[in-house]
């Protein structure tokens, strides 16, 4: 278990793996992508996810595969809508979801621990503690799937309500308190909030989406730049939701089919995505105030996957993944493909774009709360790799965790050194004019 505290020796420059990066974006939106990551340690950390797995791929492994996030962060852990219409936790973030060592997933979890808590001021042994804590909840979830029957660990999920009823008694009362209020929030995020947010009904009485570049860039205005005529953009969109209708079970064609599309906007989302392409597209049913709003984003090769290989639908195999590792997942999850303006054919998988996601408050987040929020994620992430893999055999390798925990502390710490000064190296390299670097 020792090895897997230390962290490979290396000369590697991260601004190019940024750069590398970027060949395959927006270039208009790069300087808001690296503005974006250039935040603090935590944000420059979201972005990182090629970084570190280049990192990783230089030290020895555990060689016990399982189907990985990709980018497990504490802030990746987050809140939806299950199908039934319950607030549920779970991993919600798959873009870079590829089969790899269960533990790299493991070790972006706990470094992210470390950084979150060094940007909150706690002390070195409160931050120990706390990846401790989420290695060894890892281990117990583990032992406890590897002895579940199939059906209940492919059906085991966390139920938002439920949880917070259960460890009210472990949480300051304003902390408590401040959970309450963010699920209420989350339960108001819906495809209904977005239209408020983000639309408005033109002269005509069609709602379309309300300019704001370079965040919301509407189809209308992208026709107005000359990017592409009215004609080619309609012809285009409808190819696309035609395509993505095909990636659905017969039932949810029946679901789709009740709606027809109004709009169509390029949408700014994340951090690390920043720069990739992402449309939201815009329905609305024959009732009054039904409308649907799906977000589709550009699915670029895994950074997990490494160079070579062969070519595979990308957004597809994010559904794929998100479809294994989750216990509960979004009724209106496909995928799809486009030939841009360029030419260039990308892929995309399709979600729902508000469906009561949230995530944890971490930046208010006292030792206690996060020490909680730890369990879970440790909890969450042992159900998705024991859906991934072999539960079995990971929980035989992990142990009881305690060994793998002090590693983790270690390699989460000198980890957490490591990006402090990648992303110093991003401000050097905004400050000297190699990178840009503005917000929008």
């Amino acid at each position: 278990m020792t090895d897997h505290a230390a962290v490979a020796v290396s000369a590697r420059d991260p601004i190019d793996v940024l750069e590398r990066q970027a060949e395959t974006r927006v270039p208009g939106l790069l300087a808001l992508r690296h503005a974006r990551m250039a935040a603090s340690p935590f944000a420059f950390y979201r972005g990182a996810a090629a970084i570190m797995a280049d990192d990783l791929r230089e030290l020895p492994d555990s060689g016990i595969a399982s189907q990985l996030c990709g980018d497990a962060h504490l802030s990746n852990i987050g809140f939806y809508a299950s199908p039934e219409r319950a607030l549920v936790a779970d991993l919600n973030d798959f873009d870079e979801t590829a089969p790899g060592p269960f533990e790299w997933d493991l070790k972006r979890m706990a470094t992210s621990f470390e950084i979150a808590a060094r940007s909150r001021g706690f002390a070195d042994d409160v931050r120990a503690d706390l990846v401790a804590h989420l290695v060894r909840s890892y281990a117990a979830a583990m032992r406890t799937a590897a002895k579940a029957p199939a059906i209940e660990l492919f059906t085991a999920r966390l139920d938002v309500t439920s949880l917070l009823a259960g460890i009210r008694h472990e949480l300051p009362q304003h902390a408590s308190d401040r959970a309450t209020r963010a699920v209420g929030r989350m339960q108001r995020r819906d495809s209904r909030s977005a239209v408020r947010k983000l639309a408005e009904r033109d002269a005509d009485g069609r709602l379309r989406f309300t300019a704001d570049p370079p965040l919301l860039v509407p189809v209308a205005q992208l026709v107005e730049q000359g990017v592409a005529t009215t004609a080619e953009a309609d012809e285009r969109l409808h190819a696309v939701m035609r395509r993505y209708r095909e990636s659905l079970a017969p039932e949810r064609r029946r679901l789709l089919d009740r709606y027809r599309m109004t709009d169509a906007a390029m949408k700014v989302v994340g951090v690390g995505s920043v720069g990739t392409r992402a449309w939201i597209v815009l329905l609305e049913g024959d009732r009054k105030r039904d409308v649907l709003v799906l977000q589709a984003k550009e699915a670029q090769r895994s950074v997990i996957e490494g160079p070579g290989g062969a070519p595979a639908h990308q957004g597809e195999r994010v559904v794929r993944g998100q479809r294994m590792l989750q216990a509960l997942g979004d009724v209106l999850l496909g995928w799809t493909d486009e030939a841009g303006p360029d030419g260039t054919a990308r892929d995309f998988y399709v979600r729902q774009f508000r469906d009561w996601k949230g995530s944890a408050e971490v930046e208010l987040m006292e030792p206690e709360t996060m020490r909680v929020y730890a369990r879970y994620c440790g909890i969450v992430l042992a159900r998705a790799h024991a859906r991934g893999g072999d539960p079995s055999m990971i929980s035989g390798y992990v142990g009881g965790g305690r060994d793998l925990a002090a590693a983790l502390v270690a390699f989460g710490a000198a980890y957490a050194d490591r990006n402090d000064a990648d992303h110093a190296a991003l401000l050097a390299a905004i400050a000297s004019g190699r990178l840009e670097g503005t917000a929008a």
